[in-house]
């Protein structure tokens, strides 16, 4: 090709690319693209074989540069305000729930830091694998018994393995699909499933703590399939999937009962048809068998306490500035006057300011204000943490006197409490369409204004029918699970493998070879802050 005619064909390129820079719509640059060719074509029969083997490979550079300089206008125009809104509510619902997920290690520290030395091991892999189990059951059967479309006690469209019709993010009458009791929420399906999975999962890790040191590890691992597939989803659609108890008025924000208490009964039951720990009740007297490492177990709860602005927050589903920071303090402040006065309390009643009660009050002020956080106001929070701090020590030693042998207090923390906080409901409830700052009010749907708010017995009613119902069913589920286990499987170990210690029995491992073993029961001074061992009313702190 003469120099002459390459140079007047570059010019023109050239010339032509920097008047498509100069032009704004997308038109006119696909005329200058067709202009760039048509200025080419003159040039195109001089050239020799070889230069027009190379005329397709530039004009595809040509088309894809085009082509990337109209997307690049369509990016400038921006996405929607509906789309920015999906994207935001989406984003926080999703690190929501990575919070709550977190706290499986919190579970994990905490209930490691109050069981003995021996059964480490046992506790970390119950408390790692039971959130495995739990995604399986839930993926499987648990979300679509509890969400999909039913009647007021189970789902029963499928949604089986997150199967079915579902156009989320659309929501209200715009939504068409099977999970009609979420479409209050702008999220796609896949957050929503994320977010109630890791609730489902908080639930069945309860349990652990309270069968801590004497259950067989497969009988706990079949327990929470059965606890997370079936029992949970039941009770979750009552209140959470558009059943009965939603109908009645029940409300329940972000799991005092739906997940606490449904994990404490089952906790409970366990402890009851599992039987004490060797040597915990002698001679007429309670002896203590102290935790091992309280420094995991402050771990433990400060995990724990980071996890529950996920837990409480993130039960908004919608990225809400007013309603985040409201029920984050809320939230918060129900922890610390728990934590505050458990430990007073403990210092008088006990004669020590107990660590272990320091962590003790501060998760039962958060259980407590779970169900209710979102509808009361910050003093009403501080009521609330107050009295749980001082349910949570009486009930330790009220468990106790009755032999049910609870190691980390799982009953006493999320089930007393959790029933307490979903009373709250009915007891400091502002009312809808209350504004507390400015003009917004605190919300527009929700609970009737509670008895010290002028509301009467309105919506105390409904939460005290719905604490009897899922205490009742999760009751009966829970004794038919465990005793179908109790003779099939058994679900104790061997007091040869109890003594030893669950670590070398169950899994032929120790968490501290080569270390020194620790004394056997009523032989320690003091256990975890509380002086005496031998006939001390309390046992390992709680969780």
């Amino acid at each position: 090709m003469p120099k002459r005619e390459f140079e007047k064909s570059f010019e023109t390129i050239r010339s032509s690319r920097k008047n498509r820079r100069l032009l704004s719509n997308r038109q006119t640059k696909l005329f200058g693209l067709a202009l760039s060719f048509n200025q080419l074509k003159t040039s195109i029969s001089d050239l020799s074989g070889s230069w027009k083997a190379c005329i397709p490979l530039t004009a595809i550079i040509l088309l894809l540069w085009n082509v990337a300089a109209v997307a690049q206008d369509a990016a400038a125009e921006g996405p929607s305000t509906a789309d920015l809104k999906v994207g935001l509510d989406t984003m926080w619902v999703m690190i929501a729930g990575m919070l709550v997920f977190f706290m499986n290690a919190g579970f994990c520290m905490l209930e490691t830091g109050f069981c003995r030395q021996k059964n480490a091991v046992n506790v970390l892999a119950k408390n790692l694998i039971v959130f495995a189990l739990s995604t399986i059951a839930f993926w499987a059967i648990g979300f679509g018994l509890m969400f999909s479309n039913g009647n007021g006690f189970i789902g029963n469209s499928g949604g089986f393995f997150l199967s079915g019709l579902d156009n989320s993010p659309a929501t209200g009458d715009a939504y068409q699909g099977i999970f009609s009791s979420l479409n209050w929420t702008g999220v796609p399906l896949l957050a929503k499933f994320f977010f109630q999975l890791v609730f489902a999962g908080t639930a069945a890790t309860i349990v652990s703590g309270a069968v801590a040191e004497r259950i067989k590890f497969l009988d706990f691992l079949i327990f929470s399939l059965l606890l997370v597939g079936i029992a949970y989803p039941i009770t979750g659609h009552w209140i959470w999937g558009g059943g009965w108890l939603a109908k009645l008025g029940f409300f329940d924000f972000a799991g005092s009962t739906v997940v606490h208490s449904v994990g404490g009964w089952a906790a409970l039951m366990g402890a009851a048809f599992l039987g004490p720990r060797l040597g915990k009740y002698q001679d007429g007297q309670i002896t203590a068998l102290p935790g091992h490492n309280m420094s995991i177990a402050t771990l433990g709860c400060l995990i724990l306490w980071l996890g529950w602005f996920g837990f409480n927050p993130g039960s908004t589903m919608a990225a809400d500035p007013n309603a985040i920071a409201h029920i984050a303090i809320t939230t918060n402040t129900a922890g610390a006057f728990g934590g505050a006065t458990a430990t007073i309390l403990a210092w008088l009643y006990l004669g020590k300011p107990d660590l272990s009660m320091v962590i003790n009050g501060i998760l039962a002020g958060l259980v407590a204000v779970t169900a209710p956080c979102a509808f009361i106001n910050v003093p009403s929070s501080a009521i609330i943490g107050i009295v749980a701090g001082i349910l949570v020590v009486f009930a330790v030693t009220f468990f106790d006197r009755i032999k049910i042998d609870d190691p980390v207090g799982a009953t006493s923390v999320h089930l007393v409490c959790g029933v307490w906080g979903t009373l709250c409901v009915g007891l400091f409830s502002i009312g809808p369409n209350v504004a507390l700052r400015g003009e917004t009010p605190l919300y527009t749907a929700g609970p009737a204004a509670g008895l010290f708010f002028g509301g009467g017995v309105t919506q105390l009613i409904p939460q005290l029918i719905g604490i009897l119902a899922v205490g009742g069913i999760t009751v009966a589920l829970s004794t038919i699970f465990w005793l179908a286990l109790k003779y099939t499987l058994g679900i104790r170990v061997t007091p040869e493998e109890e003594l030893e210690g669950l670590d070398i029995g169950e899994h032929g491992m120790e968490a501290y070879s080569g270390f020194l073993k620790e004394a056997g029961p009523g032989s320690v001074p003091s256990m975890a802050g509380i002086t005496g061992s031998k006939g001390s009313v309390l046992d390992s702190p709680t969780q």
